[in-house]
């Protein structure tokens, strides 16, 4: 990959098609993937553990894979959600044009990949899934999550799954900290070595009423 990145937003490396077949959301199929993404011979342990340990995703609204890359989240939240709107997000412009191309080829209309800035403003997510970036250091990862976790809905959750010796205690500790106010933050499970982390937004309380006298 030379000096690309996953990360990169328009890696320089070949292109380096390939086709794997995987299975997602009980649909076995093959995907198209390429060099200069983030896994693109499999689907990497962090996200089959995000997979296997979230309950379904909302049946409508709009959900949110952040950091799509080839879009295995994507693709199993539109199987799952096929009324919903899933958003998947990533700033590698290839990334996107393969989750475009796989979510073509597996007739799933509701997928729209685009990158960061493209998301219209006023959309609020059902659901946030995530095998976010972390190895694009601790202030890019920060100000993200700083972004995109206050666009849940009230009483929605953000799943996010981390490598436990990659830090996921201290980024649980820290979501713990910034999002102290209206959110919960918890260890929802643990499995080959990541934690899946879930942020729940709170509701907004209902105000006593009081009777008339």
């Amino acid at each position: 990959m030379g000096s690309d990145h996953y990360f990169t937003a328009s890696p320089s490396s070949a292109e380096n098609l390939r086709r794997i077949r995987v299975s997602l959301a009980g649909r076995t199929a093959e995907v198209t993937t390429a060099g200069g993404i983030f896994s693109p011979d499999h689907v990497d342990a962090g996200t089959s553990v995000l997979l296997a340990n979230t309950p379904p995703p909302p049946p409508g609204g709009h959900l949110l894979d952040l950091g799509c890359g080839w879009g295995p989240i994507a693709l199993s939240l539109a199987i799952a959600s096929p009324h919903a709107t899933v958003w998947a997000v990533d700033v590698n412009e290839r990334a996107l044009d393969l989750v475009r191309r796989n979510a073509q080829e597996w007739g799933l209309s509701n997928v729209h990949a685009v990158l960061p800035g493209e998301v219209p403003s006023d959309v609020m997510f059902r659901t946030i899934h995530s095998n976010p970036p972390i190895r694009v250091g601790k202030n890019e990862l920060h100000s993200m999550l700083e972004t995109w976790i206050p666009r849940l809905d009230e009483r929605s959750d953000a799943w996010l799954v981390v490598q436990r010796n990659l830090g996921s205690d201290s980024l649980q500790r820290w979501l713990a900290a910034t999002f102290e106010h209206g959110y919960v933050v918890s260890r929802s499970s643990t499995g080959r070595g990541f934690r899946v982390l879930k942020v729940r937004r709170r509701g907004t309380p209902l105000r006593d009423t009081v009777s008339p006298t």
